[in-house]
């Protein structure tokens, strides 16, 4: 088992390049983190560990406390060694001591962070220690009450990072807007939500764009996890892209439902990037029967007349409805028929019975169970008149087309929409500032060669020419911001 030997000096100065060289030595390291707390008497303690390893560009996305994968045994050389930093240097506060893990149990001191960490919260709920007070308490000069005997593990708890980004671009490039609707979990047990917007907030490209640490917190991993599932589908964020499709997922991937993660975690599961959830035919047929079920309640509502007197006039509300579902370049027949009070969905070979009180068009968030023991959550985003519904189930937004049958047959006679060849144009992945400008108009460039650079939310992104040619058109200026999809340089 390997530790730091590294004086107070040595240590301080190995911040910078201390990551880069431990991964060169070490294949799928995890990332492991002690919390510790001093105070200005020479006393320390450490409060177990985080696991911090599933990561996207070194920012980590989701922790736990405690790890998966330490042992009792390596817990505690970890945390003494901690320690062991703090009184060498006279630490006072909270603080955390990360490391790098090998396979084998081995760590690698990484860096310290000398505040209080973003991922706080999963060590109050597994310890029972309100660090905030604590570090209030030691910056007024008063001893630590807490001994080290004292801190025990109890239950489990997972903090999902809810960040402003598109998961589908690079695991996550940042997203702005205004928040029109915003609503936390909060009502589900077991959660806690630190956030610092609220709704109509705005997400800019100048800070940060996490949205909210959301905490779940339960007696075991299993329970955490599930807490943490029923959190994101149940979480409302409308205005901004976030990365919940991808949270949702990775809690129900193979290899981490085993523990079995690393820094290279979303790199080796995602080989291709994230690509959305994909979805078992079962899950399939239940977004199926909910997006119908949407659809025969605005059909329903449209063929009455609310209000005033009744009036006769091409009225004709109906049971039943034989409909077309295209969803994932897959048409399927649904049909559906209304009694008692129910939906009932026919769809392959299942039958599936929806409550129609629990159907509120009105609500962004509708809960419901199928069958009527199933309890299952989705959100209705948008209808347009094309019969298009967008609609979040499992984490991962899905675009629906329900037509009825006579309308797909008319829809052979209607021309496709030409795509446009976008080859020849730089078009901005995010919003963002223009921090580099390194061609003008009539220069000869080669594909892959780069024209710009795109700045938002410190992260950098290299915009490069996606065919040879000649530069036709430079819509942008250094220092100049631009918005998500603007055309920057056009190619001829």
């Amino acid at each position: 088992m390997q530790g730091f030997k590294l004086s107070t000096q040595e240590a301080m100065s190995s911040f910078g390049d201390s990551r880069m060289l431990v991964e060169k030595f070490i294949d799928n390291p995890r990332h492991i983190e002690i919390q510790v707390l001093g105070d200005k008497h020479g006393n320390a303690i450490y409060l177990n560990e985080r696991e911090c390893s599933i990561q996207r560009r070194n920012q980590k996305v989701i922790e736990e406390a405690p790890s998966v994968f330490l042992d009792d045994e390596t817990r505690k050389a970890m945390g003494e060694q901690a320690v062991r930093l703090c009184k060498e240097m006279g630490y006072y506060s909270a603080g955390t001591v990360e490391f790098l893990v090998d396979e084998n149990r081995n760590f690698y001191f990484l860096e310290m962070n000398t505040r209080l960490q973003v991922e706080h919260p999963i060590t109050e709920c597994i310890t029972g220690i309100d660090i905030v007070q604590q570090m209030l308490k030691i910056a007024k000069g008063h001893k630590l009450k807490i001994k080290q005997d004292d801190v025990k593990i109890k239950g489990w708890a997972i903090e999902n990072r809810v960040y402003a980004e598109d998961p589908y671009k690079n695991f996550g490039l940042p997203s702005v807007g205004r928040l029109f609707k915003y609503k936390e979990p909060t009502h589900l047990a077991g959660v806690r939500c630190d956030s610092g917007i609220e709704e109509g907030s705005e997400i800019s490209i100048y800070y940060d764009p996490m949205i909210c640490k959301l905490v779940c917190y339960g007696k075991n991993r299993n329970e955490a996890i599930s807490r943490s599932i029923a959190a994101l589908d149940q979480y409302i964020i409308r205005g901004v892209t976030h990365n919940i499709p991808l949270l949702r997922d990775i809690l129900t991937e193979r290899r981490f439902l085993e523990g079995d993660i690393s820094t290279n975690y979303l790199n080796e599961v995602y080989k291709e990037g994230f690509k959305g959830r994909q979805l078992k035919t079962v899950d399939k047929y239940k977004l199926i029967a909910i997006g119908v079920c949407f659809y025969a309640t605005w059909d329903s509502r449209n063929r009455q007349f609310l209000n005033g007197p009744r009036i006769k006039i091409h009225e004709k509300v109906l049971d039943s409805w034989e409909l077309i579902v295209r969803v994932e370049d897959e048409d399927i027949e649904v049909n559906v028929s209304q009694n008692n009070g129910f939906f009932n969905v026919q769809v392959g070979q299942e039958n599936l019975e929806i409550s129609k009180a629990d159907i509120n068009l009105a609500n962004s968030l509708i809960l419901t169970k199928i069958n009527q023991n199933e309890p299952i959550a989705m959100q209705l985003v948008s209808r347009n008149a094309h019969g298009e519904y967008q609609i979040i189930y499992q984490g991962t937004k899905y675009v629906l087309q329900i037509l009825t049958k006579d309308s797909v047959d008319l829809l052979r006679f209607m021309k496709l929409k030409p795509k446009l060849d976008v080859s020849k144009q730089v078009i901005a992945p995010m919003p963002g500032v223009i921090k580099s400008v390194s061609c003008k108009v009539g220069d000869k460039v080669t594909e892959g060669q780069e024209l710009c650079v795109v700045e938002a939310m410190k992260m950098q992104n290299s915009m490069t020419a996606g065919a040879t040619g000649t530069i036709k058109v430079v819509n942008i200026e250094k220092d100049q911001t631009v918005g998500e999809n603007d055309v920057l340089i056009e190619i001829e």
